[in-house]
This record gives structure tokens, C-alpha cells and sequence, in this order.
């Protein structure tokens, strides 16, 4: 019956731990769920808006790129009024015999001009390619703003568990003190009865010390907890919350398959770091197209219309159309040892997803490992805490009824405290293991 009584205690305690208010907290507690907090940080944290910063710049360079196929439109318009000394020229003029030399200043000449210009690329093989390469560049951005959602929602839900965790333990902890001032209590009465010494109520008061302590050490983890939950939502650190998801069988669940094969296949399908290494490699590869395309001839269409004269009364209508063919011949083995660069960028990229992709079956072999271990840890632990209950039940009965002294109900609740935490632990591994799994299979956005 004791046995049934504490434990219903302790029961009791875990499930208000993580709803009870925080020792000196200013603000109310808001009521948040494992979900919610996944939700928030996959969409909000500052790594989440940094990386949808970097593809909006990356959606800029297509604009940049894609410019050197569209029309180019200048204007100009100017007025001229200049004299100049025809010795400069470099010449003289002949005259004839017995006519003055003209005067080497010559002037004032007048002229307007007032143009428009337009050209057009026809064909460019360079700039084609730089442009695939920029929309390569945008999937790599967009894979790489997926890659920091997922981060930052298994930092929020390791951050949340490690909030429940806290709950946990200082409930514990609790539940520790109101054991120990109950032995007090039954360790005076023992001595007003002359059935034990004054050491054992001296024993008890130490016990009562030592559980404030650690409830002291509890409340200051618990509240460095919910700083660490604040800061991985990207919210104020003085935000506090109140937890609706404990360490239970049922938390941190995700989409992601029990089955190893088909974990890891899913894996490479959704894991946003594959996409963007995939990206990044044929953006290497089309940045070498455009230097080798560099080598074609380039096409290019200009025309030049506009009023041309000595006064804008008098100016007449001028144009000039070009269609103009530039074939690059040599630039000093420059473009050369560009494509050579640029050819071990490219393979680089490579090597960087081969390991990316044994990285991520290691991760999920090592998800599932923990997973399991974790769950065969949390049946061990779940007797061993039993078994510790029954232990303090006896000892207690025992010293109750004058059979043994109090140190036999000390050591009982030291044992107990060890299967409390192991208990706790337990369950922490195994739900940071499910986390672990849904991040390797780029699931951490569904986690519940």
C-alpha cells in the first residue's frame, strides 16, 4: 500500500511538472506544444530567415544574369562649340603665291547630336550557361533554406525535451523533499516514543537539507532550460512556457519509417542537404560550360539612330546598323586554367555528396540503434524504479515498527532518487533518438 502511495505521488508530480510556473519568473507561462514549437522555429528562427535572405539574393543573380539577353537602350544628346589650332592636325594647307596663309586658328565650329542607341545579344553560348548556372544557384539557396528548417526544428524539439526533462527532474526532486520532511516526522516520532536514538532524527534533517539542495539545483536547470527553449524559437530569453508534451511514449513522433531500408531511402529523397550539394555540383558544372562556351563566336546587333547637325534647326536624321561577329582567339591560356578550376570545383562537389550520402545512412543506422537502446533502457529503468518504491515502502515499515533504524530508509531513498533519474533518462535518450531519426530522414519538420 506505501508502495502505491508513492508512486501515485511521484505519477502525480511528473504530470504537473512541466505546467508548473518557474520560481521567479515575471511573465505568465504560455502553454506550448512540442508541434507548435517544431512549427515556430522551422519558419521564424533567424537561421530560417537568413537562408530565405540568400535565395532571394540568388533569385537577384538570375535577374542579373538573364540581362545579358535583353535589350540595351542608351540616350544621349550633346552640343559642341569648339575652336582648335590646325598646326595639330599635323598638316598644313598650300596657298598660292601671294595669298595670305589661312590663320591656324580655326573656329568656332558648331554641331548638336542627339541619339538613341540599341543592342541586342543574338547569341552568346557563355551567357546561356552563366544563366543555368544562376537558376542552379536558386535550387542550392532553396535547398539550403530547407537544410536550416530542419536544423533549427531539431533544435527546438531537442531544446523542448530538454525543458520537459528539467520539468522531470525538479518534480522529482519534489517528490524527494516531501519524502524526506515525511521521515522527519516519523523519525521524531520514533524518538518521543524512545524507539530509536536522536541520530535518526538528526539523520532525517540532513536528508531533508540534501533534497532542497538538489531541488535548488533542479529549479536552476529547469529554468536554464526554458532560456535555451526561448532562444531556439527565436524568442525573448525571458519568455517562459508551459510544456503540454512530457517525455512520454507518445513524444517527439514523426513520419519517419521503422523499417532501415526504407528509412535511408527516404532519406536521400527528402533530406534537403542532398538537393543542394546536387545543385551546387551541376552549378559547377554549367559555370565550366560558360567558360569553355567562351570560346564560340558571340553575335551581336547594335543600331544607332538620331539628329545630327550644326544647329538643332538644321539637324537631319542619322543612323547606323551593325550586326557584328566576335570570335575570341586567344587570351593568354587565361580561359584555360579557368576551366581547369573550375573542373575541380565540380569535383569537388562530387566527393562532398558521395560522403554526404554515407553521412546520412550513418545517421540513420545510428538513429535507429539509439532508438531501440533507448526503449530497452526505459523497461529496465521502468523496473528498476518500481523495485526502488517497494525497497522504501519495506524500509520504512521496518523502521516503523522499531525493527531497524532510519539508515536502511536513507539508503532506500538514495537508491530511489538513482532509479528516478535513470527512469527520466530513459525516456529523454529515447525520445532524442526519435528526434534523431526524423532529422536523418528529413522529417524534423513533422515532429509532434
Amino acid at each position: 500500500m506505501r508502495s502505491l502511495r508513492v508512486s501515485s505521488a511521484l505519477s502525480a508530480a511528473l504530470a504537473l511538472a512541466p505546467a508548473a510556473p518557474l520560481a521567479g519568473a515575471a511573465t505568465a507561462a504560455r502553454p506550448l506544444a512540442l508541434a507548435e514549437a517544431v512549427a515556430i522555429a522551422s519558419a521564424s528562427t533567424p537561421a530560417v530567415r537568413l537562408a530565405g535572405l540568400g535565395a532571394e539574393e540568388a533569385q537577384a543573380k538570375i535577374g542579373q544574369a538573364r540581362a545579358a539577353f535583353l535589350p540595351s537602350l542608351t540616350g544621349s544628346a550633346s552640343g559642341l562649340d569648339r575652336t582648335f589650332n590646325a598646326r595639330t592636325l599635323g598638316f598644313s594647307f598650300p596657298t598660292p603665291p601671294g595669298t595670305p596663309a589661312p590663320p591656324d586658328l580655326i573656329g568656332p565650329v558648331e554641331s548638336v547630336d542627339a541619339r538613341l542607341k540599341a543592342s541586342q545579344t543574338v547569341f552568346d553560348a557563355g551567357s546561356w550557361e552563366r544563366l543555368r548556372a544562376a537558376h542552379r544557384g536558386l535550387e542550392a539557396s532553396r535547398a539550403d533554406q530547407g537544410a536550416s528548417a530542419e536544423a533549427a526544428a531539431q533544435r527546438a524539439a531537442i531544446a523542448y525535451l530538454r525543458a520537459a526533462r528539467a520539468g522531470a527532474v525538479a518534480a522529482a526532486r519534489r517528490s524527494d523533499l516531501e519524502i524526506a520532511q515525511a521521515l522527519v516526522g516519523l523519525a521524531d516520532a520514533q524518538v518521543q516514543a524512545g524507539v530509536t536514538g536522536q541520530i535518526d532524527a538528526t539523520r532525517a534533517r540532513v536528508l531533508v537539507a540534501a533534497s532542497q539542495g538538489a531541488l535548488l539545483v533542479a529549479l536552476n536547470q529547469l529554468d536554464r532550460a526554458q532560456i535555451e527553449l526561448a532562444r531556439s524559437l527565436g524568442a525573448d530569453p525571458a519568455a517562459r512556457f508551459a510544456l503540454l508534451d512530457t517525455l512520454g511514449t507518445a513524444s517527439a513522433l514523426s513520419d519517419a519509417p521503422a523499417d532501415s531500408a526504407a528509412a535511408l531511402v527516404l532519406a536521400l529523397a527528402r533530406r534537403p542537404e542532398v538537393a543542394a550539394e546536387r545543385a551546387r555540383q551541376l552549378k559547377a558544372e554549367s559555370e565550366r560550360s560558360a567558360i569553355l562556351g567562351e570560346r564560340l563566336p558571340r553575335v551581336d546587333l547594335t543600331a544607332d539612330v538620331g539628329l545630327s547637325g550644326v544647329h538643332p534647326s538644321d539637324a537631319i536624321s542619322t543612323r547606323q546598323v551593325s550586326l557584328a561577329l566576335s570570335v575570341p582567339l586567344l587570351d593568354g591560356l587565361r580561359r584555360e586554367a579557368r576551366s581547369a578550376e573550375q573542373g575541380a570545383v565540380v569535383r569537388e562537389s562530387e566527393v562532398r555528396g558521395e560522403d554526404l550520402r554515407q553521412q546520412i545512412a550513418a545517421e540513420v543506422d545510428a538513429a535507429r540503434l539509439d532508438l531501440a537502446s533507448g526503449l530497452d533502457q526505459q523497461g529496465v529503468a521502468a523496473e528498476q524504479l518500481r523495485l526502488a518504491e517497494d525497497e522504501l515502502a519495506q524500509s520504512r515499515e521496518r523502521f516503523e515498527h522499531g525493527v531497524a533504524n532510519n539508515v536502511e530508509v536513507i539508503n532506500a531513498q538514495a537508491s530511489l532518487v538513482r532509479a528516478r533519474d535513470a527512469e527520466i533518462d530513459a525516456r529523454f535518450a529515447s525520445a532524442l533518438a526519435r528526434v534523431a531519426l526524423a532529422r536523418a530522414t528529413g522529417l524534423a519538420r513533422t515532429l509532434r
